[in-house]
């Protein structure tokens, strides 16, 4: 808490892309090691499946409570100058270290189900990571549409450190986008290069 009644505010795209490169390069790993594996349904069908599923899984990853964000970023009240940014850092951190286990866990089940279905399993891993990262993006182009950062109390934040648009969260909080370490989306913010 910060002083004068502030809150702990974390970045809303933040919290939606640190789950995108941990997915990605798991699935990528699970796929690639999968496609060692003759499998039940051969290699060929395997990849086959494993395209299909990692076209489809960004679309539905990406478009998973939607109507939610756009909801809960239409109600945002500005942030107060007693708030507390949180920096991409910590965010990142917090999800990667309150998720490792269910990232483990996938990991195992893509590289487990290559015996079935060669390469598919890992493959969907990546198509999730990469529907994360089209999710940001989006956040990222209405963060710029609106001129204003989007963040979410950290104690609305279920305690994996995720869920910036789950039932806990009642609202969102702005800034300028000159706020924070992060850009727009999510990503890490590019500084000017010394002279």
């Amino acid at each position: 808490m910060a002083r004068g009644g502030g809150q702990g505010l974390a970045r809303v795209a933040v919290v939606v892309r640190a789950g995108a490169a941990p997915l990605w390069w798991l699935g990528v790993f699970a796929a690639g090691i999968g496609v060692l594996v003759p499998g039940v349904t051969g290699r060929r069908i395997g990849v086959l499946a494993g395209a299909a599923l990692f076209i489809v899984a960004p679309v539905v990853v990406a478009s998973v409570r939607r109507r939610r964000y756009t909801a809960l970023i239409g109600s945002a009240t500005r942030a107060g100058k007693h708030d507390v940014l949180q920096d991409r850092a910590v965010a990142v951190r917090n999800w990667r270290r309150g998720h490792r286990w269910w990232l483990a866990a996938a990991f195992l089940a893509a590289l487990g189900s290559a015996f079935a279905v060669p390469a598919a399993g890992g493959m969907l891993l990546a198509g999730c990571g990469a529907g994360l990262r089209l999710k940001a993006a989006w956040l990222g182009r209405r963060e710029r549409a609106e001129n204003a950062l989007l963040w979410a109390r950290v104690d609305w934040l279920d305690g994996r450190g995720g869920r910036p648009a789950g039932k806990a969260v009642k609202g969102y909080r702005t800034t300028g986008v000159a706020a924070g370490d992060a850009a727009p989306g999510g990503a890490r913010r590019r500084t000017a290069a010394l002279v």
